[in-house]
């Protein structure tokens, strides 16, 4: 495919420019899908890797292209500001080494309030690209350049070292939550007291990604409390906090935790959704009647995919409309289309993929 654009934008400029475009366009769409879907609950690999491969023969246009890709990304940018575009725009600024270019769409990102596709564009080039960038960003004043320095650590799993001893207690809550996550996933025990320390912050996040840290490092009896406070408050940390909350321990304590949510129907899908962070597929039964009722259908769901992914290639198992399943349901989710199964087909399919089920009383 990258041989198709080489002969295409070295062809007459007309088709170029149209070639150059829509590549620009293509990548900026692709990425943002991408992204979208990898915070799907659990997400599809498969198709996130899929899409990859799309967006990648997209970037590689992109690369023929050199400069001539710039002004339809600087239009694209200043139309749309959105994450796929700043996807490209940092993509490109990093790809042909112009800091200034770097300089100005975090200029831009920073008017936009936008710096997913920032950190997207950085995590998608290999470390030794971006290494003196987040060297430089690691040690700045300004926050945003030191929270992107860390995301990109993050991404790749480059453990900054003594810089990161700083960077946990960061006056920027923002950049210390993201560089205790990454103090977590680097299992940096030197650093365990600055996570316990953090469990006294004012910030939510700095709190929930200290208890996440320190659940990492097998500490997980400190910061039970806070996590299941975290997953029960919701946000967009919640499902992180509710897997870290299980993932603390002990089994049956977390099962009896899970339990009393069952009881109030505000906190109910939390529950369902915990149960299948255990990986107990002896659950299945019960899980395909919590799928019967529309308050607990979507956190079923995604429990059984998660326990049973190879199910995610049965489409018959999956409803196209909510109205398929029942009125309840139709009225239930109203405009609001998110991916569920059918019970009965999924009661079905486990008599020959899961182990034997009976109906949950």
């Amino acid at each position: 495919m990258a041989s198709v654009s080489a002969q295409l934008i070295a062809s007459p400029q007309r088709i170029a420019v149209e070639v150059v475009r829509q590549h620009v366009e293509q990548a900026a769409f692709l990425w943002a899908q991408r992204d979208t879907w990898s915070l799907e609950d659990p997400p599809d690999e498969a198709v996130i890797a899929e899409i990859g491969q799309r967006l990648e023969i997209n970037l590689d246009g992109l690369r023929i292209a050199g400069s001539a890709a710039w002004p339809f990304v600087d239009r694209q940018l200043a139309d749309f500001p959105d994450k796929g575009e700043f996807f490209v725009a940092g993509w490109m600024a990093i790809e042909q080494e112009d800091e200034k270019r770097v300089d100005s769409t975090i200029e831009a990102a920073r008017q936009a309030g936008e710096r997913r596709g920032l950190v997207g564009a950085f995590s998608w080039h290999k470390p030794q690209k971006i290494g003196k960038l987040v060297r430089d960003w690691l040690g700045a004043h300004d926050a945003l350049l030191r929270y992107l320095g860390v995301a990109a650590c993050v991404a790749h799993g480059v453990d900054p070292k003594r810089l990161l001893e700083r960077l946990v207690r960061d006056p920027d809550s923002d950049t210390r939550a993201l560089s205790l996550r990454l103090a977590g996933k680097l299992k940096r025990t030197d650093l365990a007291q600055e996570m316990e320390a953090a469990m006294q912050a004012e910030d939510d996040a700095v709190r929930l990604w200290a208890g996440w840290a320190l659940t990492e490092l097998g500490s997980g009896d400190l910061a039970r409390a806070e996590l299941r406070s975290s997953a029960v408050a919701g946000g967009s940390d919640a499902l992180s906090a509710l897997r870290a909350a299980v993932k603390a321990g002990p089994e049956k304590e977390v099962r009896a935790w899970l339990g009393g949510l069952m009881k109030s129907s505000q906190t109910a899908p939390i529950a369902v959704r915990g149960i299948g962070m255990l990986g107990d597929r002896a659950v299945l039964p019960w899980l395909i009647e919590r799928m019967r009722e529309p308050a607990l259908a979507v956190a079923a769901g995604s429990s059984f995919l998660e326990l049973f992914p190879v199910a995610r290639e049965e489409t018959k198992l999956f409803a196209n409309d909510a109205a398929q399943i029942g009125p309840n349901f139709a009225e239930h989710f109203g405009d609001d289309q998110p991916a569920l199964l059918l019970a009965d087909k999924v009661e079905t399919w486990a008599k020959t993929n899961a182990r034997p089920i009976a109906r949950a009383g």
